[in-house]
């Protein structure tokens, strides 16, 4: 799935949007990239992207594979999402300009509306970002 359809699995429009392509849905898990782009939102002052744009970008792969399981499910609009707690989330090292981005969002509990997401971020074989996030889902009818 590439940058062009992305949009029909998540509701964040330009400028913001965090996630170019869903690689991988295999069960609770996927994986997403993202190309860091000079025009990124998230960039800040020294040319690397902000730890907010990381998270940014946690959350919307996650989104993104809401928007495929829905879509997968018969859906016609993506679900939205509302970010309600953040934790433990660990930047290692912000990513530069031009590097690409592979997350896995692992999906755990989900109680009332609200799922449990693990994100890790990482740029080659080293991990950059790592979190867990509880999301709240509306579904579209």
């Amino acid at each position: 799935m590439d940058n062009k359809d992305i949009k029909r699995l998540i509701p964040q429009r330009d400028p913001i949007i965090m996630v170019d392509k869903v690689l991988d849905v295999n069960g609770d898990a996927a994986v997403t990239t993202l190309t860091v782009r000079y025009d990124n939102y998230f960039i800040d002052e020294d040319g690397l992207l902000a730890e907010s744009g990381l998270i940014e970008h946690i959350a919307q792969s996650a989104s993104a594979f809401a928007g495929h399981k829905a879509i997968a499910a018969g859906a016609i609009v993506p679900p939205v999402g509302y970010i309600g707690e953040i934790k433990k989330f660990h930047c290692y090292r912000r990513p530069y300009i031009g590097a690409e981005l592979r997350t896995t969002i692992i999906l755990g509990t989900e109680i009332a509306g609200v799922t449990i997401i693990t994100g890790e971020t990482r740029l080659q074989d080293e991990i950059i970002a790592d979190t867990q996030m509880k999301i709240f889902i509306r579904q579209n009818n």
